[in-house]
C-alpha cells in the first residue's frame, strides 16, 4: 500500500548504528539478552502452538527464532538490513520457520489471519510520539479481538522536574566498556536523539488507540517499563 508522502523515514529514524554491520553482530551482546525468559512471559500469556506472533523491530530474530520453537507463526519485522542480514545467517542453522519482513511499524502489513500476539523490544522510542500513536493503532488493527500486546522500552516514569536526578542514577549504572553493555554516552545518546517519553504520555497513547493496558512494570531506575495490553 502506497504511504502519505508525509510518512517518516523509518529507516533514517532508526540510527545510523543500526545500519551498521559490525554494530548488528554485536548487538544481542550489547542488549543485555533475557530472551529465554520473554519467551516464557508469552507463553505464560497463552502463547501456544497455534497462535500466530508478529516481532516489531525484531532486531537480530533472537526472540523470533525462540518463539517460533513455540507456536505456529513468527513474523519478524525489522527494518534494517544490517540486522536481517544477521537474522537470515541464524535461519540458515535453524529448522525454525520464521517469515521476515523487511519494514517498520508504519509500513508492516499484515496478511493471513489477525495475529494472536504483537511483540516490541527497545525499537517504539524510535518514533516521536504522534507516529507511536499511528504505530499503536497499525498494530491493533493487526491484532484479532483479544489479542495481546507485549511492549517493553525505555519510558520514563518520572515527573519533568525529576529528570537530572534520575538520568544521573540511571548512568551510575552504565556499562563501563560498549562491547559490556550501553554505556553513559549511550544512555547520554538516547535522551538526546531518541523519542522515549514518559509513562503518563504514551498510556493514554495505548488507550486512545484502542489498547486496555492489562500490566504495567516500572523498573526501579524509572527509565523503563513493561506494558501487557489487550486489544479491544
Amino acid at each position: 500500500m502506497d504511504r502519505p508522502r508525509w510518512f517518516p523515514d523509518e529507516l533514517a529514524l532508526s540510527g545510523q548504528e543500526h545500519l551498521d554491520p559490525v554494530y548488528a553482530a554485536g548487538y544481542d551482546r550489547k542488549s543485555g539478552g533475557g530472551i529465554e525468559n520473554e519467551v516464557e512471559v508469552l507463553v505464560g500469556l497463552g502463547l501456544e502452538p497455534e497462535s500466530t506472533l508478529v516481532d516489531l523491530g525484531a532486531g537480530t530474530g533472537a526472540l523470533a527464532l525462540l518463539a517460533a520453537e513455540r507456536c505456529r507463526r513468527v513474523v519478524a519485522v525489522e527494518p534494517s538490513g544490517a540486522m536481517l542480514a544477521v537474522l537470515h545467517e541464524r535461519l540458515r542453522a535453524t529448522p525454525n520457520d520464521v517469515e521476515v519482513v523487511q519494514a517498520g511499524f508504519l509500513s508492516y502489513e499484515h496478511t493471513g489471519p489477525p495475529a494472536d500476539f504483537a511483540y516490541s523490544r527497545n525499537a517504539l522510542h524510535h518514533l516521536p510520539d504522534f507516529w507511536k500513536a499511528v504505530a499503536l493503532e497499525r498494530i491493533h488493527a493487526a491484532l484479532r479481538p483479544g489479542g495481546l500486546l507485549v511492549l517493553r522500552d525505555v519510558v520514563y516514569s518520572f515527573d519533568v522536574r525529576e529528570a537530572e536526578e534520575t538520568f544521573e542514577r540511571w548512568f551510575a549504572g552504565a556499562a563501563k566498556e560498549p562491547a559490556e553493555g550501553w554505556t553513559q554516552a549511550d544512555f547520554e545518546e538516547h535522551i538526546r536523539e531518541e523519542h522515549s517519553t514518559f509513562t503518563w504520555l504514551l498510556e493514554p497513547i495505548l488507550e486512545r488507540t484502542g489498547f486496555e493496558i492489562q500490566s504495567r512494570d516500572y523498573r526501579p531506575q524509572r527509565t523503563y517499563a513493561g506494558y501487557v495490553c489487550r486489544a479491544v
